[in-house]
């Protein structure tokens, strides 16, 4: 379980193939912050942008890790399959504060960036979301985009999509990669985890 309060910026310096065609996932090597890896041992969970992955092998010296990442799990993220920054956090502990809120590190969409701007001392960050996901997204309700935690500010329902703003204050847009954001790019999407249970729990025909 993670938070989504990023913990360090890091940058995906390296990926190589897992196999020889498009079945075959890839390995990441990444470039975490001086001392990020202290205290990681191989098999801890790490979000990558959001995405819940496992340290395969890590360098403390020169503070790199690695992760394989499954073709399936490229096909429904964005910001993984190529170098780059990525917002890390390391997996909630259990005397951890709960700083944003409660976060799976499972992407449940890909959104795409329909305006970024700086309005006043903030930024305003407007997303289009996969309809699929309109039902779970409200007004002062969270939502994870690319692993970092948000409170949406405004949703409108469109015609074959929803569309939902965020405002940023300067520390979100120093402290992690959303600042490097523009119209059109892709963003990785998490819904409230509570959202879920309540929808499950309204659909008809679930076992009462």
């Amino acid at each position: 379980m993670f938070t989504g309060i990023i913990t360090g910026l890091g940058r995906i310096v390296d990926v190589k193939p897992l196999g020889a065609d498009a079945s075959h996932g890839k390995q990441l090597v990444l470039q975490a912050p001086a001392g990020y890896l202290d205290d990681v041992q191989l098999g801890d969970s790490i979000a990558l942008n959001g995405a819940c992955m496992t340290v395969t092998s890590f360098d403390a010296a020169n503070q790199r890790f690695t992760i394989d990442i499954s073709a399936e799990s490229l096909d429904k993220t964005a910001g993984l399959a190529e170098p780059g920054p990525v917002n890390l956090e390391k997996a909630l502990r259990a005397h951890d504060r709960l700083g944003g809120h409660i976060v799976s590190g499972h992407v449940d969409g890909i959104g795409h960036v329909d305006f970024f701007a700086p309005v006043g001392e903030s930024w305003e960050l407007r997303i289009r979301s996969p309809k699929a996901l309109a039902k779970f997204l409200a007004y002062k309700g969270s939502i994870t985009v690319n692993g970092v935690s948000l409170t949406v500010n405004r949703v409108s329902d469109l015609a074959d999509a929803c569309e939902f703003s965020i405002n940023l204050i300067p520390h979100t847009i120093e402290n992690t990669t959303l600042g490097t954001l523009k119209a059109g790019s892709a963003v990785n999407l998490e819904i409230d985890l509570i959202a879920r249970y309540v929808e499950r729990m309204l659909t008809p025909g679930v076992a009462a």
